[in-house]
């Protein structure tokens, strides 16, 4: 199975099931909307709660693909940064 660690706020979230490319995608048509956009994740670990974030302009998110060979983090991909568009 494939996952991805979504970093947003100091929290560690996660989608799983995804590509990296089309997480990214998703993302980066959300800014260039330039509407806020609901990105659904999972938080917690063992007991999965289905969550919301908010992709707007000027919300820092980074995203880690986790190799599902080795359930360790590959390179982070950063998407937005605080004040940056």
């Amino acid at each position: 199975m494939k996952r991805i660690h979504v970093h947003y706020d100091g929290v560690r979230y996660s989608v799983a099931g995804r590509e990296l490319d089309e997480l990214k995608a998703e993302i980066a048509n959300a800014l260039a909307d330039g509407k806020p956009h609901w990105l659904k994740v999972n938080l917690g670990e063992g007991t999965v709660r289905q969550t919301e974030l908010l992709i707007a302009r000027g919300v820092g998110v980074a995203l880690t693909p986790i190799d599902p060979a080795t359930e360790e983090p590959l390179d982070p991909v950063p998407v937005a940064l605080p004040g940056e568009s």
